[in-house]
Formats: structure tokens, sequence, C-alpha cells
């Protein structure tokens, strides 16, 4: 699916994983994939590979049961991994949410979360249209040597406590805040079912204003 809306002649494609790992390994502040299945696409702007966006099934058995929805019916939006660019993030999420309903008929509902533990409210979500349906409850990582390990790959799928497989020695458990939860719905009775659930959009932290003077809300500027 390509756009020509800006300057440069966007394209949204499939891609292969040794794209999408580079991109995300060079691009996107977590520098690792997801372990779970995904499903990947590209983004090219004039015909120059710019980065992609990854979507996951199968990570979290119960994403789709707050909705009624079964696992196979919703992806999570994981990864948005983009070298410099000149089209909006926002138009690139777009055009990758409609390119993903016309491929994938019976998905049904996009969630994805914006971890405030590295300063994001979810600006992107917000300016693509997806509805805010508040956070999750606090959590935890895990974190060796300064870095933050993938946890699914040493958690169950409900993320509780029992272990796929033992942490490397040395790893401290981190708690942390809920994350901000967005949903995209990909058909009128999904959105009508979302609709309700819609609450004000988080603001960025560190934004605000009293008497028309910027303020300090939710923390410092990331």
């Amino acid at each position: 699916m390509s756009s020509s809306a800006t300057s440069a002649v966007l394209k949204i494609d499939w891609c292969s994983h040794e794209a999408a790992k580079y991109a995300v390994e060079h691009w996107h502040y977590s520098r690792s994939m997801p372990v779970s299945k995904s499903m990947r696409l590209g983004a090219w702007e004039d015909g120059k590979f710019i980065g992609c966006v990854v979507y996951a099934q199968g990570g979290n058995y119960r994403i789709g049961a707050p909705y009624g929805l079964a696992q196979t019916e919703v992806a999570e939006l994981v990864r948005v991994a983009l070298s410099a660019h000149q089209t909006p993030v926002s138009r690139v999420l777009a055009i990758a949410g409609k390119f993903l309903r016309r491929s994938c008929p019976g998905l049904r509902l996009l969630v994805s979360y914006a971890d405030q533990t590295h300063g994001h409210h979810g600006g992107i979500y917000q300016a693509s249209g997806w509805a805010y349906v508040g956070q999750t409850s606090p959590s935890y990582e895990f974190w060796l040597n300064g870095k933050r390990l993938q946890k699914r790959a040493y958690t169950g799928l409900n993320f509780g406590e029992t272990f796929r497989r033992d942490v490397p020695p040395g790893t401290v458990k981190v708690s942390v805040p809920g994350k901000h939860k967005y949903l995209m719905p990909l058909d009128a009775a999904m959105r009508a079912q979302i609709a309700p659930l819609s609450k004000p959009y988080p603001k960025r932290p560190g934004t605000g204003t009293r008497d028309g003077t910027p303020i300090e809300v939710g923390g410092s500027t990331p």
C-alpha cells in the first residue's frame, strides 16, 4: 500500500524477519525483537527502507478476553522502528493498520501500550486516533547489567511467577508503573463496543499550562 500525501512516496508491505530485526536493533529503544509470533510490515520512502511496524500474536493468551475476542482476532502493536523519515509516524501507523485489516480479514482489534518508564505517553496513538482506555496494573521488569530483559522469555504467558527458565545470575527484579493502554478497532461493530471505554488522552510528561505558563505534570521531561 502506497501514499504520496507527503513529499516522499510511502509504501507499506510485508517485510522479512531479517529486515525487521535490523530495524528494531538499530532504530528502536528496546534493541530487541519480540519473542512471540509476529507480523512484520516494512516501510519505504521513495523506495528506501526506513523501518518497520511489528505486530505480535500469541504473547498474551488473554489479550482479547476483555472484549469477547479470540486470540486470533487481536494483535498487539509491539514495535515501531523507523530511521530518519519524512512521513509522520501517525500516518505510517494509519496506513499500516489499513494494510493489516485488508490482509487479515479475521483481525478485529489492535492493542498497544505506552511505557511510562521510558517517558512515553502514547502521542503517536493519539495522533492516529486510537482509543485510550486507561492504565494497566503495576508490574515488574527484569534488569541485568543495566539492560532490560524480555520478561516473556522468563515468565509464563500470564506474566506470573512461573518461570519458563531461570533468569541469569545477577538479574534484578524492578517494580514499574502500569502502562498506558490504547485500542484501535478494525470494524464498525468493534468501534461501537470500544467507544464507551474511551477516556481522555494522557498528557505528555513535563507538559501542561497554568495561566498560559508551562508546568510540570506527570514527572520530568524525557
